[in-house]
């Protein structure tokens, strides 16, 4: 029986790959004297996941990663204007707005009189809280959770902390490695909910994985039916 959901919130709750996809691509275009814009994006994809034993996760390692491929991709000649730029662009990303998926606030609505709700997110602690405050969203929830990574010893130590047990914990999310493939590894169940922007590091996967272990569904809107024939099953 189901008690607790938890909801990822970057590309789950609120649009978020978009906005690095676009800063890409202008780090790309800035940059497309000196090299093709493919090349550009494809050193900076293998840079940022390099660095994420550094930074970790939030667009402020990005603009880390994006400064570390632009000396590479201009054989350190980086002119100061184009500095300029890419911190420009890291300040926009920073201050956009907040887009809801269609469906997330009703989604979450109705299911909040029902459910436990718990967010986990993961990234800068001053990044995602901004976010969480601006989606409008945070009243829906008992507890808004924002970790530095995910995995399964991460999710234990969260359901230790707020006493639920892993049968009854459901978790609802984008990426296969962050939110879905830990929590199944636990004894929880998972829905995955694909996004069409989703960074490729989250959803490459090593190892095989046991596609029947989870549930998918297209849209967060279907969410309410998926759990009410879970709980007929």
């Amino acid at each position: 029986m189901i008690k607790t959901i938890a909801f990822d919130a970057d590309d789950t709750l609120w649009h978020n790959e978009c906005l690095y996809a676009e800063t890409k691509r202008k780090l790309a275009n800035l940059l497309s004297a000196y090299r093709a814009p493919e090349y550009t994006i494809q050193l900076l994809d293998r840079t940022e996941i390099h660095n994420l034993q550094y930074y970790g996760y939030g667009i402020k390692s990005f603009a880390l990663s994006m400064i570390e491929t632009a000396i590479e991709v201009t054989d350190g000649t980086i002119q100061g204007h184009e500095l300029e730029a890419i911190i420009d662009y890291t300040k926009d990303t920073l201050s956009a707005d907040v887009q809801l998926i269609p469906g997330a606030e009703q989604t979450v609505s109705e299911l909040s009189g029902e459910y436990k709700l718990i967010m986990i997110t993961k990234g800068d602690l001053f990044e995602q809280d901004r976010k969480v405050k601006l989606s409008g969203l945070a009243d829906y929830f008992e507890h808004i959770e924002i970790v530095s990574d995910k995995s399964s010893a991460g999710y234990l130590g969260l359901l230790e902390k707020h006493r639920i047990k892993p049968r009854e914990f459901l978790m609802v999310g984008n990426s296969l490695r962050s939110d879905i493939l830990p929590v199944v590894a636990i004894g929880a169940q998972a829905v995955y909910i694909p996004y069409p922007d989703t960074w490729e590091h989250e959803n490459t996967i090593e190892e095989s994985f046991d596609e029947t272990s989870f549930y998918r569904i297209g849209t967060i809107d279907q969410l309410p039916d998926l759990i009410r024939h879970l709980e007929k099953s």
